[in-house]
């Protein structure tokens, strides 16, 4: 094998790889990215065993061929290289060595056999269908915060995407929770996503698939079966395994009949939150939320360190409430409001909280109390 490839596509597409790859793993060829050359392209292929990415770019192939080498050593060479520069690599697979040229640069590294490289079984997918790169992005960015890290429950690992029923008919819908934090988002449905089977989208996926979604203008092909879910643009396919296990019915976590409304400057309010809540130590330190008409004021007490208030001006029309909440529960939910405006809907100190951005149903968080 041998081919000649710019440098900026070559780390763009090194770069995705090297990603997926476990640094830590028993099986050495998993450290490995597969290069692939034939026609005038080459791919890059990584797995974990669970995630697969194959990312193609444009090369000079002069000969061709494949091998595999370390992913991560490879994408540490060409980071350095200089911008611009044409880089060729030469495989020789007799030596067991691919040769890594551009300019006044030449090193020289270990492979190991292509046909020891576990490639992805290709699995038959019942759902097919098309969504533009800000919808999805939309999705998985404002809901994966929730997403839990507790192994114990490993079906709440992930982001679970499915069609649900809405008021205005069907739609795609992206929910994680972790026990003390929900979000649903909701997206028009797209053309022939109507049987989708709900699948668990696992975190790690989740964080690979937004370097897909950074192109506005490109049309993301999704592919579903009940065990596997695929990415795809003209450059790269991301394949990954679902979680196996089932999502717990989260419509019951979502309060229905909270009246108590309180509208808010999400900026104003994220930033309140922020400082009050310096003066503790502890990241799950209790923000008290002291409501009375048109005004909320926010304090932390942490008795070894000392105490913090801050009042802000709020639409609120309803009986006074004192409720308490995670101070990072509350910024990152904060955080996620685009619009202006942010809507909670209290019931009482012990219940569930919601909240939405203005009066735009598509997306909603649910957050649990704290005692305070």
């Amino acid at each position: 094998m041998k081919l000649s490839i710019e440098r900026a596509t070559l780390l763009k597409a090194v770069s995705q790889a090297q990603s997926v790859v476990e640094r830590r793993n028993t099986i050495p060829i998993l450290a490995n990215v597969l290069i692939e050359a034939e026609g005038n392209s080459v791919s890059f292929r990584a797995t974990d065993l669970d995630i697969e990415v194959v990312d193609k770019a444009d090369a000079m192939v002069e000969r061709a061929g494949a091998t595999t080498v370390s992913a991560v050593t490879l994408h540490e060479i060409v980071r350095k290289l200089p911008d611009g520069a044409m880089v060729t690599l030469t495989d020789d697979s007799a030596a067991g060595r691919l040769t890594v040229e551009a300019g006044r640069s030449n090193f020289n590294l270990a492979t190991l056999p292509k046909e020891d490289f576990p490639v992805m079984a290709s699995s038959e997918y019942q759902t097919n269908f098309g969504a533009p790169s800000p919808v999805l992005r939309r999705l998985f960015d404002k809901s994966k915060f929730a997403i839990s890290t507790e192994e114990t429950r490993y079906y709440l690992n992930g982001v679970y995407l499915h069609i649900a029923d809405s008021d205005g008919g069907h739609v795609l819908r992206a929910v994680a929770t972790d026990g003390h934090r929900l979000a649903r988002i909701d997206a028009d449905m797209p053309e022939g996503a109507s049987g989708m089977a709900g699948v668990i989208v696992p975190r790690k996926t989740v964080n690979e698939l937004r370097k897909l979604l950074d192109d506005d203008e490109v049309q993301i092909a999704v592919s579903v079966s009940e065990t596997k879910i695929r990415f795809a643009t003209p450059a790269i396919t991301l394949t990954s395994k679902v979680i196996d296990g089932t999502f717990p019915d989260y419509t019951r976590v979502i309060p229905q009949g909270n009246t108590r409304k309180m509208e808010v400057d999400a900026a104003d309010f994220a930033k309140a939150v922020d400082r009050v809540a310096t003066v503790s130590s502890e990241r799950s330190r209790a923000v008290k939320l002291q409501l009375d008409e048109d005004r909320l004021v926010l304090s932390v007490n942490a008795p070894d360190a000392g105490a913090a208030e801050e009042e802000l001006a709020v639409a609120y029309g309803d009986e006074r409430l004192e409720i308490g909440f995670n101070a990072k529960y509350l910024l990152e939910i904060a955080s996620q409001v685009d619009r202006e405006n942010a809507v909670f809907l209290f019931n009482s100190a012990g219940d569930p909280t919601l909240m939405r951005e203005g009066n735009d149903q598509s997306a909603i968080y649910v957050v649990m109390p704290m005692r305070v």
